[in-house]
């Protein structure tokens, strides 16, 4: 198992040759030190407040990839532009940061901290030199896994989820605490970003499924781990499959992650996720 390539960020965020060449060859970057021990703790922190704040009457969803209940359930479908809170499976009660699976889907948008960071001239640099016309700012989560009961993700491709036509999605995946194959770290296909996208999960007749157009399993003898130090910043290419598995050490992981597509794209309508009309798609500079 060969060892991914690793860089230290770049001064204003944006892509090196040598950066450029392992982005285009593995579908993958693993960019260190992007963000500051302090940026990571004041996004931590936020985390904190915001669960501390989450109150179980709302009635949250059970989030799981081993299974679709989620997908028939209101309170995730109707996320795409609110801030909502999703279980662990394994988790006894909800409302404790060790019982949160993720936070999502609109962080980027609708919290002061969050946005700040989300919109750092660093990473509009980034996106500038991945090639995006007009980056838009679509999805952002919190993902947790908690110690001991933190939930694996299986294998996928992130434009199953979030499709435009041409593919555009893309997602900057921050580890905010250290990400080590102990604690669930992200694991990923090096090149396989340049096969076919296997499966959209769309709405169809009211309800959201999994349409597969390609069985092919993974090359799973191929993945490698994408450990990644606190601070780290992995870049996935919308068709690069990836995964992490459960945690079950004593330490968490927490991550947050974000998804861009172009606005030069057309964003699938039948896509689950929806915005309000007043509550358009931003990119990086103010409305």
């Amino acid at each position: 198992m060969t060892a991914p390539v690793r860089f230290q960020t770049s001064g204003n965020g944006g892509l090196t040759r040598d950066m450029t060449d392992a982005w285009r060859r593995d579908g993958f970057l693993i960019l260190e030190n992007f963000a500051t021990p302090e940026q990571c703790q004041a996004l931590l922190d936020r985390t904190k407040e915001l669960i501390a704040g989450f109150k179980p009457t709302d009635t949250p969803s059970v989030f799981s990839t081993t299974s679709t209940t989620h997908a028939r359930d209101d309170y995730f479908r109707q996320s795409g532009d609110k801030i909502r809170f999703f279980l662990e499976e394994e988790a006894a009660s909800g409302g404790a940061f060790g019982s949160i699976n993720k936070i999502g889907h609109a962080l980027h948008d609708l919290d002061p901290v969050f946005d700040a960071f989300s919109r750092s001239p660093r990473l509009k640099a980034l996106a500038r030199d991945l090639d995006f016309a007009a980056p838009l700012l679509l999805q952002s989560m919190i993902i947790v896994k908690p110690p001991r009961i933190g939930g694996e993700v299986t294998c996928h491709q992130d434009s199953t989820f979030l499709f435009t036509e041409p593919e555009s999605c893309i997602g900057f995946w921050f580890a905010l605490e250290d990400a080590t194959m102990d604690n669930g770290c992200l694991w990923a296909i090096p090149g396989a970003h340049q096969g076919p996208l296997k499966s959209r999960f769309r709405e169809r007749g009211g309800e959201l499924v999994t349409e597969t157009s390609d069985a092919t399993p993974w090359p799973m003898d191929q993945k490698v781990p994408l450990e990644a130090p606190a601070g780290s910043l992995i870049v996935l290419h919308g068709r690069l499959p990836h995964l992490s598995e459960a945690n079950r050490s004593a330490k968490s992981r927490v991550a947050y992650t974000l998804h861009l597509i172009d606005a030069a794209a057309r964003y699938a309508e039948d896509n689950w996720l929806r915005r309000a009309p007043d509550m358009p798609l931003r990119g990086f500079n103010a409305a």
